[in-house]
């Protein structure tokens, strides 16, 4: 294993949260500890802000690497491209709450969101 979607990959098959799976794999790009990064995930696992929470750890990975400003163009990339790949961004909606229709599941919104991350960050 040499890249970091695939440690977010493992991150979650070995039951860490979409979002904690994504920041741990990248926490050298975010500039944390892992205390940091358990934490901050905490607030975006399982939906808690709506948008999955795979997304939303990409987004804070992209904003301490690269500032407010950049980043911005950096997440409106991520988000079109999560989006083209899954039709949405909504946790609920992905998971086919309310609809019956499962979008993605939760590891494969870990696979994309980590490895559309990776290439942002070349």
């Amino acid at each position: 294993m040499n890249k970091k979607s695939d440690l977010a990959i493992e991150n979650h098959k070995n039951g860490q949260s979409c979002s904690s799976a994504v920041l741990c794999a990248f926490i050298d790009d975010a500039g944390m500890t892992v205390d940091e990064a358990w934490n901050a995930a905490m607030r975006y696992a399982g939906g808690k802000m709506d948008i999955c929470g795979a997304v939303l750890a990409a987004e804070l990975v992209l904003k301490r690497k690269f500032g407010e400003e950049i980043a911005s163009k950096k997440i409106a990339e991520l988000e079109k491209r999560f989006m083209e790949m899954n039709s949405s961004l909504m946790c609920r909606e992905l998971k086919g709450i309310g609809t019956g229709k499962v979008l993605r599941t939760c590891r494969g919104c870990v696979t994309d969101a980590a490895v559309i991350l990776e290439d942002l960050l070349k």
